[in-house]
């Protein structure tokens, strides 16, 4: 599989924005409140704990087979960054797959921005050679199982790290 790069992704609403190194300031501020690792599990990343993570990122995955997609979620209306979508996508013996996430920061929850950014990413990867999408939520995480259904994902019966995976088979 040639490397899968993050492209502009427009929404009624947001922009999902490849990541750069220089948003590492802006989103420093939108993942500051600790409750947003209730379920992940960790503390917030200082300013430059997410500029070191963000060149990492945005420099790509060593391996080969593997694409690292990174976007901030931009909220048109308030010209501000809101959170990030992601995916990473692997080729295995079985064709592409990726494996998403989201966060939303706490000022704008509830108000269908991770809906909204995951639904388009994952149309977005049904135009990739990517023939699953798969996410890891917690059993608890009501929210993020409510996007991830939004998403046409379903729980799978399979744990990972204490979170259930769910899946999409995405049709070529």
């Amino acid at each position: 599989m040639n490397a899968i790069a993050a492209e502009a992704i427009s929404t009624e609403r947001l922009e999902l924005l490849p990541l750069r190194v220089e948003h590492a300031e802006e989103m420093a501020v939108v993942l500051s409140d600790p409750a947003l690792h209730t379920f992940i599990g960790g503390a917030p990343a200082t300013e430059s704990t997410l500029r070191t993570r963000y060149q990492r990122l945005t420099a790509g995955s060593p391996d080969l087979a593997v694409s690292w997609l990174n976007w901030v979620i931009r909220l048109r209306e308030e010209d501000c960054l809101t959170g990030t979508v992601q995916a990473t996508v692997s080729t295995s013996g079985d064709g592409a797959f990726a494996e998403i996430a989201w966060v939303v920061g706490t000022p704008w929850q509830g108000r269908g921005i991770a809906t909204e950014a995951v639904r388009d990413l994952v149309d977005w990867l049904c135009r990739q050679p990517v023939q699953d999408v798969i996410a890891h939520i917690h059993p608890d995480h009501q929210a993020s199982a409510a996007v991830a259904i939004a998403a046409g994902l379903t729980p799978t019966d399979e744990m990972h790290e204490g979170e259930i995976r769910w899946r999409r088979a995405l049709e070529p």
